[in-house]
């Protein structure tokens, strides 16, 4: 249930968090886009199951794979992308904090 918990809370407060710090002249705009990144888990349809809550997703889903994280990498660079970018990389590293429960 913690890790429930954690998962949830750092996929939707803390992309506030990192809005108001960071994009704070638009941060409601900033962290809605970064959790509308959260579509990035529409891969979960294709696994078979669709959840197992012993899987890592980092590696295993096509929009969490390591060539995927590459191009979130070079899209920060991109700065009308960069928002977009920090965000599916932040979900990408709440991920990889599953993977290590």
């Amino acid at each position: 249930m913690l890790q429930t918990l954690v998962h949830y809370s750092l996929h939707f407060l803390m992309p506030g968090l990192i809005a108001w710090v960071f994009f704070r002249k638009n941060w409601k705009k900033a962290w809605l886009i970064m959790v509308l990144t959260m579509l990035v888990d529409l891969d979960h349809l294709l696994a078979d199951p669709i959840f197992d809550p012993n899987r890592c997703s980092i590696g295993f889903h096509p929009l969490h794979s390591y060539w995927a994280i590459g191009a979130y990498c070079a899209m920060f660079f991109i700065p009308q992308a960069r928002i977009v970018a920090v965000g599916l990389l932040f979900h990408m590293f709440t991920d990889y904090i599953d993977c290590l429960w």
